[in-house]
């Protein structure tokens, strides 16, 4: 029988959390599989970059996983993922194809499960175990274009976030600015949002970020060579590719990157319902 926690601000057990790694190493194999029967480059990004580095696995508290393209890999994969994935274990979503899905970037989950985060239980889509699967784009040149590209990421990471911050933001002034923002029309913002990948997709530029994740203070974006200069790395026993210059990366992205966190920072995400696999 599959196993099914219901409870509010549950906090997942290390038995449960162990499983759920489990879950997203299976669809962090499916991503490579894909990608190499379609020669579609990918790399891993984020806490999974350093969890190979520094664990050669998961980081023993990390309940996610993060997969990084450049934006013209990911189209790719996402269009290849209509005909590849297996659609009684596997689901990809993202803005365009997803109804209701706030987020600037995709997810594939696994069919059969069920992670819901706190304060997202209203979303109208399915919220199955899941990893991120990040597109990253160019990042203007100039010190003035880098100011303005910032501030507009900014700007559509808080009208995405709207529909949840409507709700969940504690400061009543904040929930009613939501509330305002949440009122334009989804198609209108994808729309939007998809002319914005557009022209930042116009040039070549020398770094690239997620446009609706936010940077560390003070960067704008990373280094291209991060994403297409790469090396495997063993990660959970498999071997996936990384920035050959995991150094340069990790201390741009988490500065004393070999140190671990205090106790009280280790921690997993609260979730509200949690469906595992048998």
């Amino acid at each position: 029988m599959k196993e099914t926690v219901i409870r509010q601000g549950y906090q997942i057990s290390t038995e449960e959390l162990r499983h759920i790694q489990q879950i997203q190493m299976e669809l962090i194999c499916e991503v490579d599989r894909i990608c190499k029967k379609h020669r579609i480059h990918y790399n891993m990004v984020g806490g999974t970059m350093l969890g190979a580095v520094r664990h050669k696995g998961y980081i023993p508290w990390d309940d996610d996983a993060d997969i990084g393209f450049l934006r013209k890999e990911y189209e790719k994969f996402r269009e290849v993922c209509k005909k590849e994935l297996e659609p009684e274990k596997f689901y990809f979503q993202d803005f365009r194809d997803t109804e209701g899905y706030r987020w600037g970037y995709g997810k594939l989950r696994r069919k059969g499960t069920e992670f819901v985060r706190l304060n997202q239980e209203f979303m109208p889509y399915e919220q199955g175990i899941a990893i991120d699967l990040m597109p990253f784009d160019n990042v203007p040149d100039s010190a003035i274009g880098k100011r303005i590209h910032l501030f507009t990421c900014f700007i559509y990471r808080k009208i995405f976030w709207s529909a949840v911050g409507r709700r969940s933001e504690p400061y009543f002034w904040k929930r009613k600015l939501y509330q305002i923002v949440y009122r334009i029309p989804e198609k209108t913002l994808t729309k939007s949002y998809q002319r914005f990948i557009n022209r930042c997709g116009r040039k070549k530029t020398a770094q690239v970020r997620i446009l609706t994740f936010p940077t560390p203070k003070g960067v704008y974006g990373y280094e291209r060579k991060w994403y297409t200069d790469l090396k495997k790395y063993e990660f959970e026993g498999h071997m996936f590719p990384g920035a050959a210059d995991y150094d340069g990366y990790l201390r741009v992205k988490y500065k004393n990157y070999m140190e671990y966190p205090p106790v009280e920072k280790r921690k997993t995400h609260p979730v509200s319902k949690l469906t595992l696999l048998p």
